[in-house]
């Protein structure tokens, strides 16, 4: 009796530390009806700009542009971070960021301007400077190190009516500012 009593207890124990083992840090999929970029509070929209990061709590925050993650790392620190994920450039599939490759150059447009698309491995991001005559190629490292600034050129120009990334009430809000200024003139 006493054989089974230790041997159902280290079941039990081995158990215990399998339910302990280190956790899996997913991306979530883009609710684009419901979820908002958690710095600027623009609609996330399901595509190549999405980005998330989940902490080792468990708390899940999404972004619009890879801009605005990396300013709430800035806020926040990455010490917290289980694991943050962007998107590949051509098929939108989640990629680790620190895996991933990016696009750097102040012309891309980006959702909130930060000109930064990111690619699944070095060949798509090189075949895409290629391709479109712009652009650096950077890996994470070299993000940590990148000055992050908005093109607010392109920022004008996208609350002036150039296809911008706003959810319809942001910009059902901007056509009633243009409207009521139109009015004043």
């Amino acid at each position: 009796m006493k054989k089974w009593s230790l041997v159902l207890m280290m079941m039990m124990g081995l158990l215990i530390l399998a339910a302990c083992g280190p956790k899996k840090f997913e991306p979530l999929a883009i609710n684009e009806k419901v979820d908002i970029c958690a710095i600027c509070n623009m609609q996330v929209k399901d595509d190549a700009f999405a980005t998330q990061l989940t902490t080792k709590d468990g708390k899940n925050y999404k972004f619009d542009d890879i801009g605005c993650m990396n300013e709430w790392k800035n806020k926040n620190g990455t010490k917290n971070i289980g694991k943050d994920y962007v998107r590949d450039y051509n098929d939108k599939e989640w990629v680790e960021f620190s895996k991933a490759s990016f696009v750097y150059d102040e012309t891309l447009r980006t959702p909130m301007a930060y000109g930064v698309i990111s690619f699944k491995d070095t060949a798509s991001a090189e075949a895409f400077v290629k391709e479109q005559g712009v652009g650096s190629v950077l890996s994470a490292s070299d993000l940590s190190k990148h000055e992050w600034k908005q093109n607010t050129d392109m920022m004008q120009m996208d609350m002036n009516g150039g296809e911008g990334h706003m959810d319809e009430h942001k910009s059902e809000e901007m056509e009633g500012m243009t409207s009521d200024k139109e009015m004043d003139m």
